[in-house]
């Protein structure tokens, strides 16, 4: 299972711990993921999708079905 959102695309980044003596270690920042079921009214349909808390937020501000078509012309969903 891929930690990718499937609206804006985020994956995981590599970065490094830090400790207190500057040594550095390779490390992984997660998305915050969460899988949500969502109601398209057009296609009279829930969709199960995996999406970010940003995403979410703007799910909120603009509709399910505007998010979806954008994340179609961008090519993170393939319909």
């Amino acid at each position: 299972m891929a930690r990718v959102c499937d609206i804006t695309g985020k994956r995981p980044r590599v970065g490094n711990n830090v400790s207190h003596a500057n040594n550095k270690t390779k490390r992984k920042f997660y998305p915050n993921l969460q899988k949500k079921r969502f109601y398209i009214p057009e296609e009279d349909a829930w969709v199960t999708l995996k999406v970010s808390t940003s995403a979410l937020r703007t799910i909120n501000k603009n509709g399910i079905t505007a998010v979806l078509k954008k994340a179609v012309e961008q090519g993170y969903i393939l319909y």
